[in-house]
């Protein structure tokens, strides 16, 4: 793998180790849920479904959508959103999926013929973003695409791939959604991100259907009654619109707010085609009579990207939803619940353990708004539990557990202390002090207070600042806490209150923060301060020659200052006057490092590896994990670790793979020391 380089033997020994994938792929546990964006069921088994994600997972449920599980991650790409999965209708192992990134125009088309199991890109599709993707009803052989670039077709199954709408057309691109006739592949309807389009003639010839709909609206979804052809539904940005003539003329429905108009999916009942479900950005909405009446049936905060609803049983409905993954209904969309065992697609930042019962974890996750926030586990990370009532939807970059037993979570708005399982905001900034805080150990324990006394008054004025900041770390020791924000260096309590600006340290933006007794580290991406006195004074440290940005920082007990980047992992013993690169064993990427102080050791993982480096303190030698997952952290628990993936979640680790490398010294070759030995770690 590209993201780091060892000796011939080992990696000979990976080469070999990596066909034992399966063994020690670490156990995914959540916390579950996330973006699901797509289904499919298999035409043969309708509780077999596909589910496409915003990641380039697609995973499938044998059992109607109670549990899911892995099954491939398309071209190994993290940000490929799978918005389309067809099942070939005679043979259930040949899979098609469309994908596209939501960043730039790219993406394409990939064909399994082994259920998913193993993909290869279709080469004429190569580079295309798929926004859709159908295929015919009375033909099974023909396969329609919308593309950024317009409309492509398929004859045989999906093998190869034409254009059949105009290459130069100035309309007829971003094509965000397709139907074809139940009974005629010639006829096509193409929605766009400005008006829908309709081709009879199998795209010799386009026509504009936009009578009726109102201009410039983006279509996101087409469906064509299965027994009336001439019965077609569209939604827009502008509503949703019913045509009795086959798109001759469209009319709006009525019965859905305005403000819930972007309507992702609609979704004929099979067995009751008057039912017809609308999922929108402001939740699932149904008619039970062609269009006439509607009825929302969720929450407003509910974004709805697809609707499945079982063939042979129509009572049983999913939705994918942004967030909320995967929620069942068995009651025809009366009320629903989660249904997303085995699935995560959680953006977990931030991770604490309770210093006192080791199996208590904290994980803080991104982009999940009122879903995400704060997730809690009793068994070191076998089931989770949302704890996130107080932080308002906040984004959280950042946890700690102090030995007091306070818990203190990050956001992207302030500070806030968990007590009685709400979250409490303790953002009150107080005037900043050059001095360090008076340590007072008494009858119940340790106690701080700022230096000198203040009059109310005083202290009325200090404390009208509101902490807003993005408070990317925070960072305990045993008389206060350390907050790295977007804004500087803050210095709070034991118990993480009287917060105030370490003015003393000139740093616009402290995302990492490292202490060892009255030794503070603090870095932003480009520069890295430290201090010998608790923060009373700071000096600049030089970063290592050929790093170019700061991306993970640590501090072992040897007072050794540990840094990584995309240009590897460097340590310094005499704070930061000279640098050594870790010889022998170069590591890109670096996104964290941790120091394991009871088991001496650094944990160091790559953005771009699934691999887990554990350094040994002070003889550098290295031990390495294949988790069979790309990392953004690891940590212990007992004697076996968790970590953090970049986009699935927590994976814990089972029985695996230890593998042992010779020390980091310069000019020791770690091919002297590669072994392999079973442990067994189960949590």
């Amino acid at each position: 793998m590209r993201a780091f380089r060892l000796s011939a033997v080992a990696s000979l020994f990976l080469s070999v180790s990596a066909s034992l994938y399966a063994e020690v792929s670490w156990f995914p546990l959540g916390p579950f849920g996330g973006d699901a964006r797509a289904f499919a069921a298999d035409p043969r088994d309708a509780k077999h479904i596909y589910l496409g994600t915003a990641t380039g997972w697609v995973y499938d449920s044998h059992d109607g959508g109670i549990t899911w599980k892995r099954v491939a991650q398309i071209a190994h790409r993290n940000d490929l959103v799978i918005d389309h999965i067809l099942a070939d209708t005679k043979d259930p192992l040949r899979l098609i999926v469309g994908g596209f990134t939501p960043e730039h125009p790219d993406g394409g088309l990939w064909i399994s013929e082994d259920g998913g199991q193993n993909w290869y890109a279709q080469a004429e599709m190569h580079g295309q973003a798929v926004l859709s993707l159908a295929r015919s009803a009375s033909d099974p052989q023909i396969l329609i695409a919308g593309t950024l670039r317009g409309v492509f077709r398929s004859k045989d199954n999906g093998t190869h791939w034409s254009q059949i709408s105009p290459p130069a057309s100035t309309e007829i691109h971003e094509v965000e959604s397709i139907a074809i006739d139940p009974t005629n592949p010639e006829v096509i309807y193409a929605g766009t991100w400005h008006l829908p389009w309709k081709t009879i003639d199998g795209g010799a010839h386009w026509e504009n259907i936009k009578n009726g709909i109102i201009d410039d609206s983006d279509v996101f979804s087409i469906i064509i009654d299965p027994t009336q052809p001439k019965v077609v539904y569209a939604s827009a940005c502008s509503g949703i619109y019913k045509s009795l003539n086959a798109a001759g003329e469209f009319k709006k429905v009525q019965g859905i707010p305005s403000t819930a108009r972007r309507t992702r999916k609609l979704a004929q009942d099979p067995k009751h085609l008057n039912t017809v479900y609308a999922g929108t950005t402001e939740g699932l909405y149904r008619t039970l009579d062609g269009g006439e009446h509607w009825s929302r049936l969720t929450g407003p905060e509910l974004i709805v990207n697809d609707v499945y609803i079982d063939p042979e049983n129509p009572d049983h409905v999913l939705l994918a939803t942004d967030r909320g993954g995967v929620l069942a209904s068995e009651n025809a969309g009366e009320s629903f619940h989660s249904s997303n065992g085995g699935f995560s697609a959680r953006q977990i930042i931030a991770y604490a353990s309770d210093p006192h019962n080791p199996a208590r974890l904290y994980v803080g996750v991104v982009n999940d708004k009122e879903v995400g926030g704060v997730f809690t586990s009793s068994n070191a990370g076998l089931s989770w539990q949302q704890k996130s009532s107080g932080l308002g939807g906040r984004d959280v970059f950042s946890l700690a557990a102090t030995q007091d037993g306070v818990i203190l979570a990050g956001t992207n708005r302030g500070i806030f202390r968990l007590q009685d399982d709400n979250w409490l905001d303790t953002g009150v900034l107080h005037a900043s002090s050059e001095k360090p805080p008076v340590v007072v150990v008494g009858a119940k324990g340790v106690a701080v207070r700022p230096r000198g006394e203040k009059s109310a008054g005083a202290k009325k004025a200090a404390a009208a600042e509101h902490l807003d900041d993005l408070i990317y770390t925070i960072t305990p020791e045993v008389n206060a806490i350390y907050a790295g924000t977007s804004n500087g260096l803050l210095r709070g309590d034991a118990f993480g209150n009287g917060w105030t600006r370490v003015s003393s340290l000139k740093m616009d933006e402290v995302r990492y923060v490292a202490i060892d007794g009255h030794t503070l580290l603090a870095a932003g991406l480009k520069q890295m301060q430290v201090s010998s006195n608790a923060g009373q004074s700071w000096k600049p440290v030089e970063l290592p020659a050929g790093l170019t940005q700061v991306s993970a920082l640590a501090i072992d007990d040897t007072k050794t200052i540990w840094v990584g980047g995309r240009e590897g992992l460097f340590r310094s013993s005499n704070q930061g006057e000279s640098w050594q690169p870790t010889t022998g064993l170069a590591l890109n990427d670096v996104d964290s490092i941790y120091f394991d102080a009871p088991n001496q050791r650094l944990l160091v993982t790559t953005a771009q590896s699934s691999f887990v480096f554990a350094v040994h303190v002070p003889d550098y030698k290295v031990n390495y994990w294949n988790s069979g997952w790309k990392l953004r952290f690891a940590r212990p628990v007992g004697d076996h670790l968790v970590a953090a993936t970049l986009f699935d979640g927590v994976v814990v680790q089972p029985r695996m793979v230890d593998s042992a490398v010779a020390p980091l010294n310069p000019g020791t070759s770690p091919a002297s020391a590669v072994a392999a030995t079973a442990i067994s770690a189960q949590p």
